[in-house]
C-alpha cells in the first residue's frame, strides 16, 4: 500500500485526488505555485510544496521540480489529475525512472493514444469502429482533395497532434479544401508544433458520447456505460450526462463490450474514456483519452463507484474491486461546468470571491476549490466549480438541477451560471433532443456570440 502520494495538479480536481487519499488513509502531498499559496488543495493536503512561480510552464508543467517534491516529501507515488501533465508520456517514464509509481495507464499506452492517427489505426485494429477518413497522415493539397472526393464532403481536418478545438477544421466543398487544409496545418504548427494533418468524413447532426473504460493492466477491463458530451461552445464541454438520453440499452451493451474488450486486450491499467461521434446508431471513434475526465462524477454516480480510488487501488496492483456484472446505472446524472467568465463573449474573469455558497441537499455534489475571500488567479484554467446531480431520472435530475443552481452563489466574479438557467428553459434540452453543434447555434441566436 502506498503511504503518501503526491498529486500533480490544482484546484478542484486536486482536492477530489486528497479526498480519496484521506479515505484510504493515504498521506496527500499538494504542489502549488506561488500564485496558488492560499489555494484551498493546499491547505487540505497533508504536505505541501512550492514548485515555481505563477506560470503553469514553470510550476505544474515543471518535472524536475514535481519529482524534487517527491524525493523531498518522500511520496511513492504521483496521481497526475487531469491536464497539465496528466498525459505526457515522457514524464510517466521519469516518474518510473525514478522508482515512482504513476497513478495511470503506461507512457507506451499514452504515447499510442496520444498521436490521433496511431490512436486510431490501433483501434481498427482492435474492433472499434472508427469514421471514415485519410490513411494516415495526408501530406500535401492535392491528397487532401482526392479524399475529400473519395470520402464525399463535408470533411474536417484535424492536426495529429491536436486536442482542446486547437487545429481543427470543416471543410463543407471541395472550394473550402484549401483554406481549411492549410489553416489547420498552421494551428497545429503554432499550437502544437507539428503541422501533420489527417482527414475524415464530417457527420452532420452527431452527437458526442464517450464510453468510460477501466482496466487492471493484466488483461480485465470493464466499460462504465456511456456520457453524453455533445453541448459544446468551441469544442469545449459545458454540459455532460449520463446515461446518453438517445443511447439505448442494446447499443450500451455493444459498443460498451467492444470498448472493454479493446482495453482488455492491451492490459490498459486505471481508467481512460474512449470517444465517438454518434449518428443514427452508429458510433464513429474520434480519440481516447488516457486519464481521468473532468465529467468522471456522472459516471460515479450513476454507478456508486469512486473512480479515483480504483485508479489507487490498481496503481498499488490490487485487482478492481467490481467486475462488468457488478455494474448496474441507477438513475440518471448530469454536470455543469462552472467558468468565471464574462458572458456574453465567454472572456476570463479572474477575481476575489466575496461571497462563496455551494448547494446542497439529497443528490447534490459540488466540486470546487472556492472559498470566501478566495482570488481566482489568471494563469490557469477558468473552470472554477463542477455542479453535479443524481436523480430516479432525467427530469428529477434536470429539476435538481435547476433548484442546485438557485442556491449556489458566487460573489465578487462573473460566471457561466446564467448560461445554464437559460439553458434549462430550452424544450431541447429538456427531451434531450440536441447534437454538438445545437448549443453554439442556441449562443449566436441568444446570445450573439458563439
Amino acid at each position: 500500500m502506498f503511504d503518501k502520494i503526491l498529486i500533480a495538479n490544482r484546484g478542484e480536481i486536486a482536492l477530489r485526488v486528497i479526498r480519496a487519499c484521506r479515505e484510504m488513509g493515504i498521506q496527500s502531498v499538494a504542489v502549488h505555485s506561488t500564485a496558488d499559496a492560499d489555494a484551498m488543495h493546499v491547505r487540505m493536503a497533508d504536505e505541501s510544496v512550492c514548485i515555481g512561480p505563477p506560470s503553469g510552464t514553470h510550476s505544474y508543467l515543471s518535472i524536475p521540480a514535481i519529482i524534487s517534491a517527491c524525493e523531498i516529501t518522500g511520496a511513492q507515488a504521483i496521481h497526475p489529475g487531469y491536464g497539465f501533465l496528466s498525459e505526457n508520456a515522457n514524464f510517466v517514464q521519469i516518474v518510473e525512472d525514478h522508482g515512482l509509481t504513476f497513478i495511470g495507464p503506461t507512457a507506451e499506452h499514452i504515447r499510442v493514444m496520444g498521436d490521433k492517427i496511431t490512436a486510431k489505426d490501433t483501434m481498427k485494429d482492435l474492433g472499434v469502429p472508427c469514421v471514415p477518413g485519410s490513411d494516415g497522415g495526408v501530406p500535401d493539397l492535392e491528397t487532401a482533395k482526392k479524399i475529400g472526393e473519395d470520402i464525399g464532403y463535408p470533411v474536417i481536418i484535424k492536426a495529429t497532434a491536436g486536442g482542446g478545438g486547437r487545429g481543427m477544421k470543416v471543410a463543407k466543398t471541395a472550394a473550402d479544401m484549401e483554406q481549411a487544409f492549410m489553416t489547420a496545418r498552421a494551428e497545429g504548427k503554432a499550437a502544437f508544433g507539428n503541422d501533420e494533418v489527417y482527414i475524415e468524413k464530417y457527420l452532420t447532426t452527431p452527437r458526442h458520447i464517450e464510453i468510460q473504460v477501466f482496466g487492471d493492466g493484466k488483461g480485465k477491463a470493464v466499460h462504465l456505460g456511456e456520457r453524453d458530451c455533445s453541448l459544446q461552445r468551441r469544442h469545449q464541454k459545458v454540459f455532460e450526462e449520463a446515461p446518453g438520453p438517445c443511447i439505448t440499452p442494446e447499443e450500451r451493451a455493444r459498443i460498451g463490450k467492444t470498448c472493454a474488450e479493446a482495453v482488455a486486450k492491451i492490459n490498459y491499467i486505471g481508467a481512460g474514456t474512449i470517444e465517438f461521434l454518434y449518428e443514427k446508431g452508429e458510433f464513429y471513434f474520434i480519440e481516447m483519452n488516457t486519464r481521468l475526465q473532468v465529467e468522471h462524477p456522472v459516471t460515479e454516480s450513476i454507478f456508486g463507484v469512486d473512480l479515483v480510488r480504483e485508479q489507487i487501488r490498481v496503481a498499488e496492483g490490487l485487482p478492481m474491486s467490481f467486475s462488468q456484472d457488478d455494474l448496474e446505472i441507477n438513475g440518471h446524472s448530469i454536470e455543469v461546468r462552472i467558468n468565471a467568465e464574462k458572458l456574453p463573449n465567454f472572456s476570463p474573469c479572474p477575481g476575489r470571491i466575496t461571497q462563496y455558497h455551494a448547494p446542497g441537499g439529497l443528490g447534490v455534489r459540488m466540486d470546487s476549490a472556492l472559498y470566501d475571500g478566495y482570488s481566482i488567479p489568471p494563469y490557469y484554467d477558468s473552470l472554477i466549480g463542477k455542479l453535479i446531480v443524481h436523480g430516479r431520472d432525467r427530469p428529477e435530475a434536470l429539476a435538481r438541477l435547476s433548484r442546485a443552481l438557485g442556491e449556489l452563489i458566487v460573489d465578487g466574479v462573473d460566471t457561466t451560471v446564467p448560461l445554464f438557467h437559460a439553458l434549462l428553459e430550452e424544450k431541447d434540452i429538456n427531451t434531450g433532443e440536441y447534437n454538438i453543434h445545437w448549443l453554439e447555434h442556441w449562443l449566436e441566436t441568444n446570445l450573439g456570440n458563439a
